[in-house]
């Protein structure tokens, strides 16, 4: 038993000497880590040996949220599929991350992040892991060197880089670079496992191409489901996508960034690309029926196309800062179908959040807006529209410690007379604090 005290306390010595020293080429985790996208190759730290970085999010919510609708009643076994779930003010269940980043060499760091606690997942369980290399030092050639200067490899079960959003979300327990309680309607965020290549011009130009396995759940058993388009077994195919962009701080005012990006796949085991958040959404149970669990429905107030089999998306985002003033666009293109259907469909989101952050130099207030729209137009139906206005202030009370509240109203619109979002709208106010270290 001494033995074992003893182990533990020296690692628990060995990683707080290690947490001094820096990690190269990393997001800081709290407000610094505010409107930073890709890392980039202006990085000063110096590589100090082998580093581990331990952290952690943790977010509450407090939900003051109503819903109602119009559809027609769906009744089996005498229960009504359409009539929605009773809710009340009250909080939600709280989410928490675990955050380990590992500097193993110079140029070389590791990130696995860990969902202790979340809406979907009752047990604690991994998000993913990956290796970025911006350095390739111990092959010892010169020619590499020079070319890595330019480069950065990433490598492992990590978050798609497809548009700029994923940046900006929540993500469980992490709620520090979001200035609202929630993501889009339709949450563009997928783990899968690949790698990116990523070419940095120091005029502020940024190319990147990835190819992954395009399945958050991967299987290496061969599939018995048939392709509607192709009524052959499914063999599912690479996911490729890529982005191209210009990031260019004019001066210490005034910061242009706009990029454009692509995924595509075009046979995949079951895509996740607008249904890959495991951890759930933070506004709990609305527009969710009777028999709904916080567990089973964990995207209440989201959209999902299930595009699972097919999928072709591309997404722009311009982004200005100037001095505290922040405006940040999507506009959205996405076309696919799930593997019972021969023909595709289309998606249309767009979406625009314009901040104010005060007093300058500090910033750790800030006011927000936020429209988002979305239009599907199903395979023989008519279009089908949801609008969220989205209103917001927050507080920084220190670096790592964040305070939020929201006003948010969601409207369902042509939605079909049997489906439960048939005249459907959810309105109300949500508190959040947010600590991370």
């Amino acid at each position: 038993m001494k033995n074992i005290i003893l182990l533990l306390l020296c690692l628990w010595i060995t990683l707080a000497q290690a947490q001094k020293k820096p990690i190269q080429y990393f997001r800081y985790n709290d407000q610094r880590g505010l409107n930073v996208f890709e890392t980039t190759k202006k990085d000063s730290s110096s590589f100090e040996g082998f580093t581990v970085k331990m952290g952690g999010n943790l977010t509450l919510d407090f939900q003051g949220l109503n819903h109602q609708n119009t559809a027609n009643p769906v009744v089996v076994d005498g229960i009504n599929s359409n009539e929605l779930i009773d809710i009340t003010n009250g909080f939600n269940l709280a989410m928490a991350n675990l955050n380990l980043d590992t500097q193993l060499d110079d140029g070389i760091r590791m990130n696995l992040t860990i969902y202790l606690s979340s809406r979907h997942h009752e047990e604690t369980w991994v998000k993913g892991g990956y290796i970025q290399f911006d350095k390739l030092s111990f092959l010892k050639s010169s020619f590499i060197d020079q070319a890595m200067k330019y480069v950065t490899l990433k490598v492992g079960a990590y978050d798609v880089d497809y548009g700029d959003q994923h940046f900006r979300r929540t993500d469980g327990g992490n709620a520090i670079y979001n200035p609202f309680i929630e993501n889009y309607i339709m949450d563009e965020f997928a783990t899968e496992i690949g790698g990116e290549v990523y070419f940095h011009d120091p005029s502020g130009m940024m190319v990147m191409l990835g190819l992954t396995n395009g399945a958050l759940n991967p299987t290496v058993v061969v599939s018995t489901k048939i392709d509607a388009a192709t009524g052959e077994l499914n063999k599912p195919t690479p996911a490729l996508h890529g982005k191209i962009g210009y990031d260019k701080q004019f001066d210490k005012d005034l910061r242009l960034r706009i990029t454009g990006s692509f995924y595509h796949v075009k046979r995949a085991l079951n895509n996740t690309l607008f249904a890959g958040d495991r951890t759930g959404s933070h506004y709990f149970y609305v527009m969710e029926n009777t028999q709904a669990t916080a567990v089973d429905n964990f995207r209440s107030g989201r959209y999902n196309p299930e595009f699972s089999q097919q999928v072709t998306a591309f997404m722009i985002n311009p982004f200005v800062k100037f001095k505290g003033f922040e405006l940040f666009g999507t506009y959205e293109v996405a076309k696919g179908r799930k593997i019972t259907q021969a023909d595709t469909h289309q998606v249309v989101q767009s979406a625009i959040d314009l901040i104010y952050r005060f007093p300058a130099g500090k910033e750790n207030f800030w006011i927000a807006g936020r429209y988002n729209t979305l239009t599907d137009s199903p395979l023989n139906q008519n279009d089908q529209t949801i609008n969220r206005v989205a209103g917001s202030a927050g507080w920084f009370l220190t670096k790592n410690i964040l305070m939020k509240a929201e006003y948010v109203n969601q409207k369902y619109k042509n939605f079909q007379p049997i489906d439960i979002r048939h005249g459907g709208q959810f309105d109300g106010f949500m508190l959040e604090a947010a600590v991370v270290f």
